[in-house]
Parts: C-alpha cells; structure tokens; sequence
C-alpha cells in the first residue's frame, strides 16, 4: 500500500474505541488538519537542532519532508512516522566544530553514519533483531545514549546560556511549566512553544530595554547587540531553494558520529515496537526495514547538506492522541515541510533565533536525551550491583561526558563520545567474558524478572508473578 487509502467509515474522526489504519483516511479536509498537527509536533525539534549543530534550519525542515516520503514507501506504509532532526548526532557534531569542522565535514561524518545504519537494517531484516541486541544490550545502549546527551552539557552552558542569562532561565522555566501544566497535543509541543515564547521575550526586551552586552556563539570577545537579529529577513525572498552544500568526507570526523547509530537503532526499534502496539499489529518483520529506511533518509538529507533524520516520538504522541494512524496525514505533513522549506524568509526568521532562547532549550532537550539511556536501563531492569554492568560503563560514561582524549599521532585520535562508547561497548563485552560463571549467569536472572537483562541477550523477558 502506498497511495490506496480507503476512506475510513464517513471519514468523520472515529468513535471512542475505534481508529483510522495506516491504509485508511478520513476525509481531506480532516486529514489535512491531522497533518498540520503532526507538522506543529515535528517542528520545534527539527529546526532547532539543526541551529545547535550550525546546519541550515530551513533545509533541514524541506528534507525532513523528503525523508518521510521516502520511509513511508520503503516500509510501504505499514510504520506510520515522521522524521525529523536526529538529536543523536549533536554532541558528535559538536566535536566536529571544536576541532575546525565546518559545513561540509559534519554531513559528510553524518552520511557515513546513515550508510552504516542503513546497512544494520539490513542485517536486521536478514538475521532478525536479536543478533544486533547480542552486540548491545540494554545496558550498554543505555550507556551510550546517556553519554551522548550529557556530553553536551558545556555547550549549553558555555556558548548558549551566557548570550542571555535572564532570557534562557524564562525560557527553561516556561518550558518545564508549559509541559506539565498544559494538557494532550499542547503539552507534546511545549519546546515548540518556548521557543515560540523566547523568541517573543527577546524582541520585547530589545523595544524595551535595549541592546545586550554578551559574548555571541563563537566569539572571544563581549559586544553590544539585539538579541535578536532580523537584517537577514528583509533581504530574503519570499521564494526560491534553500542552500544546498557537498558533503565532504574525514575518518575522524566520521568516528566522532558513529556511535549515534547506536542511539537510532535503539530509538527506531522502540519507536517501531510503540506504533505496533497501538495500531495493533505486529510490525517486528518491517522493523530491519524501519531502521534501513531511517539510514537511507539520512543519507539523502545530508547528501546536499541537509540534517540527520530519525522517527519522532512527537508524532507518535499525536497518533496516540487522535487515534489517526493514516499514513495519508504523514504525506499532507511532509508535503507542508517541502513548501517550508522552499521559503526562504521563513528560514531567515528561524535562524534568527536568540542564543539565549536556545541556551533555555537545550538545558531541557540535552538533559532529556541523556536521561533518556537511563529510562533504557529502567525499562531492561539492567542490575548495577553487578560488576560486568558497573565497571566498564562507568569508565565509559565519565570518558564520554568529560571530553577525555587518547592521542594516537598528530592527525588522530579519539575522544568523548567516540571513546567513550569504544570503552563502554566493548569493555562490556570484555568483562563478560573474563567474569565468574555467577556474574554471568546474573545477568539472566535478576530479581523479579525471568531472564533479567535477558531480552538484549536474544532472549524474551517476563515479570515474575510468585
């Protein structure tokens, strides 16, 4: 199936109890609003972190739109999904920058990974899921996903946050409030509505208070400014193709993102296994597919210098919400995104956005991703009184979060995340082999669950009831 949609009963929105299939639809005009929705949830994450990692925001959202039309036919419609801006590579990109990376090095690192998570999709759907959870349990994802987002923790502290202290603290504060005190669709898009409300604290502060002095992102020195710029507005036009870069290929560029595939391989299976769950199918046989398509999206978007793609939990939320899970809805959403990206002055008032408004979002979103490893351990029941867990993930971790370094010669070397996700993957590995029978045979029976960690080492996990 891929445009054969059958109009769902009316095509009126589905009784309580009931929804709309992937191959069903409701009418236009309805699908139409579904997809506007799902365009509101994409759109906060997959244009702000593009500007975190120095890309180009419009093009980004116009390849986002590209990408999902390319998943949807690859998974010939049986995973409904978005995908937008991958947070996963920030902190590789991150390194990319602080060693003189520009442009062109960072999604020429990124295309490599999409390759390699294109190619373990593949693997996947040969070999089955359980020979790649074999290679990284839970606790080592987990690890590696943590790392990754807390080693982002200086940028957001030494090149966000100090632009405007006072705007990013409201903007934090109005994030975390809006996202526990709104309800359903508005409460999925609190980061969109902070930027929203940043952007807006920012201008009223320039026609009130006036400029600020601070240190802008990559400058040595303070200067008098506004805090938000709007020069590039005025001279962008109303239409025209966003700017399009080659990518350009480095060995140590391209390591320093690797272990993001990681990350998406995880994110991916989880997203998967969530859409089946609520359409009430069982999609383990497209999941290799999924995660190819993922990789193939990625590849796409950063061949012309567009961001790195993922399947958006933001988008899952409003399937959840609406009962809606017409793939029709995801075209109308990466059509919408294509048209975006095709203006240019909206692209120009994206990247106007205030440091200081993304020194208060990233505080929240790079706190989230590394959080985010931890919940995989939750979720696995990982045992950290066990030493194969304990030991070689806590050298990982600290060696990923604190930027430690191993210099081979002077064009090569590794360090923080790559490094960290070498030691934690495969001195996991490692300590299993080496450890006592009894730490091994922990790791299948922790207490007050069949087979523990079992379900990343190929076999299937169950809470005891006795």
């Amino acid at each position: 199936m891929a445009f054969g949609w059958k109009l769902y009963g009316d095509g009126k929105t589905p009784p309580p109890g009931e929804a709309v299939a992937p191959d069903e639809r409701l009418s236009w005009p309805l699908t139409i609003g579904i997809g506007a929705q799902h365009v509101v949830a994409m759109f906060g994450a997959t244009f702000v972190f593009p500007l975190i990692m120095g890309l180009d925001a419009n093009l980004a959202i116009m390849m986002s739109g590209v990408a999902t039309i390319v998943f949807l036919l690859i998974v010939q419609g049986k995973v409904p999904s978005y995908l937008g801006t991958s947070a996963a590579f920030v902190g590789g990109v991150a390194a990319i920058t602080a060693q003189g990376g520009g442009v062109s090095d960072k999604v020429g690192a990124i295309l490599v990974a999409g390759v390699v998570l294109a190619l373990v999709g593949i693997l996947i759907q040969v070999a089955g899921v359980r020979v790649v959870n074999k290679v990284l349990p839970p606790a080592v994802t987990g690890a590696v996903v943590l790392l990754i987002g807390f080693n982002l923790a200086p940028v957001a502290a030494n090149t966000y946050w100090p632009q405007d202290q006072w705007v990013a603290l409201a903007t934090m504060a109005f994030v975390i409030v809006a996202s526990l005190a709104l309800r359903g669709f508005w409460s999925r898009i609190s980061i969109l509505l902070g930027l929203v409300f940043g952007y807006l604290l920012s201008l009223l502060l320039d026609a009130t208070a006036g400029p600020i002095t601070s240190v802008l992102g990559g400058a040595a020195e303070a200067t008098t400014h506004d805090r938000v710029d709007l020069s590039g507005v005025a001279d962008a036009p109303w239409f025209g193709l966003p700017t399009f870069t080659a990518p350009s290929f480095s060995l140590n560029f391209t390591l320093l993102v690797l272990p993001a595939v990681i990350a998406l391989v995880a994110e991916n299976a989880g997203h998967v296994k969530a859409v089946g769950e609520m359409t009430k199918r069982d999609l383990d046989p497209v999941m290799g597919r999924a995660v190819f398509a993922d990789g193939v999206g990625t590849v796409i978007a950063t061949s012309v210098g567009g961001s790195p793609t993922t399947t958006y939990a933001e988008n899952i939320g409003v399937m959840a919400a609406t009962r809606v899970y017409s793939t029709a809805a995801y075209y109308v959403a990466a059509l919408v995104a294509i048209l975006l990206g095709l203006v240019p002055k909206f692209g120009a008032i994206v990247n106007a956005t205030p440091g200081g408004v993304l020194g208060g979002i990233t505080v929240v979103l790079y706190g989230m991703i590394g959080l985010l490893g931890a919940k995989i351990w939750k979720e696995n029941r990982v045992d950290f009184a066990n030493p194969i867990n304990l030991v070689p993930l806590a050298a990982g971790i600290i060696i990923g979060i604190g930027n430690v370094t191993l210099v081979f010669t002077d064009t090569f070397q590794l360090g923080g995340i790559a490094l960290g996700t070498i030691v934690a993957v495969a001195g996991w590995h490692v300590a299993r082999a080496l450890a006592p029978t009894d730490m091994q045979d922990a790791l299948l029976s922790e207490d007050g669950f069949r087979h523990g960690t079992g379900p990343a080492l190929g076999k299937t996990g169950s809470h005891s009831s006795t």
